[in-house]
């Protein structure tokens, strides 16, 4: 492994990390030195820092260094990534574990659209995206990255569910009840025609999004170009 590459593991261990970290052990430690209202900003601020690390590793690391998986890599791929964006564009709505006023008041509702499928829609959402990286086979910088979100999404909504437990008790605790940590995908087909039709949108932008960002066109757009 070369030295970009090793930088780059470094970078996405350390942006994984920091998450972790600020949102569990440190978490308190922080919030008694900078207050309740500045921890926010500076979970941010080391957040992006971190982040744009992980983005000039990238940049640096070696574009195409491994076989990919072909057309039928592509395909699988971009089947993956439409529920991942249904389960993005749905998880704003609703979701008690925004931190927002009423989150324990929508905790105790019944849970409706993507929260059919999981409580934790946009992690899975994130997690199905990185998934699609690993499929790829590209490169070994997207495989690192990928693994690394991955990681942070579907463990991290697993320790999020710990700290609800704590800072929400029982209305978190009746939200566990009603959904569910592992999707349960048979339920995506029941989420309602909004969060299909605004999953689609998504889709659909940021594939075509990716044409100019990585200068790789996906989803339909490498079968239309």
């Amino acid at each position: 492994m070369n030295n970009a590459l090793i930088e780059l593991v470094a970078a996405n261990i350390t942006f994984v990390g920091l998450h972790f970290a600020m949102s569990h052990p440190l978490r308190a430690p922080l919030v008694g030195v900078v207050g309740e209202k500045l921890f926010p900003a500076l979970y941010s601020l080391v957040s992006f820092a971190a982040l744009a690390w992980v983005y000039l590793a990238y940049k640096a690391a070696p574009a195409v260094d491994l076989g990919g998986s072909g057309e039928a890599g592509w395909m699988a791929a971009t089947i993956l990534t439409l529920p991942a964006m249904v389960l993005f564009a749905g998880s704003f709505a609703g979701n008690p574990a925004m931190p927002a006023p009423g989150a324990e008041a929508q905790a105790r509702k019944e849970p409706r659209g993507v929260f059919l499928v999981t409580r934790h829609p946009m992690m899975w959402g994130f997690g199905l995206w990185a998934l699609t990286h690993v499929i790829l086979f590209w490169s070994l910088r997207s495989v690192i990255t990928a693994v690394a979100m991955r990681i942070l999404a579907l463990v991290g909504a697993h320790l999020q569910d710990r700290k609800k437990e704590a800072l929400m008790g029982e209305a978190w605790a009746e939200w566990e009840s009603k959904t569910s940590y592992w999707p349960r995908w048979g339920k995506l087909f029941t989420v309602g025609m909004k969060w299909c039709a605004a999953g689609i949108v998504v889709w659909l932008l940021f594939t075509f999004a990716h044409i100019h960002a990585a200068g790789v066109p996906a989803g339909i757009w490498r079968w239309l170009g």
